[in-house]
């Protein structure tokens, strides 16, 4: 017998993705757009990210002690956030 899983999705209910983002001047992320067209600030994106609202992504803790939001690693360097387009 196959298990549910443990996602926390509603089934069929489908997460979010980034596709797109904006950086400052140092070319750091600083807001994303989601599938959904949502806009939504690094901080906000952050907690979505850590509640798992947001596929194919991460957050890690830094040398620095801060926490930041990467793309999953997949081996294609072409869907990395830092690849996907500005809005």
């Amino acid at each position: 017998m196959r298990m549910p899983e443990q996602s926390g999705e509603a089934a069929g209910e489908q997460r979010e993705s980034f596709v797109a983002t904006q950086k400052n001047g140092d070319g750091d992320l600083t807001s994303f757009q989601t599938s959904t067209g949502r806009v939504l600030n690094y901080e906000e994106a952050l907690a979505e990210v850590e509640s798992g609202a947001i596929a194919g992504v991460n957050s890690f803790k830094g040398k620095d002690g801060e926490t930041y939001i990467r793309g999953n690693a997949d081996g294609d360097p072409t869907n990395n956030l830092d690849q996907l387009p500005n809005f």
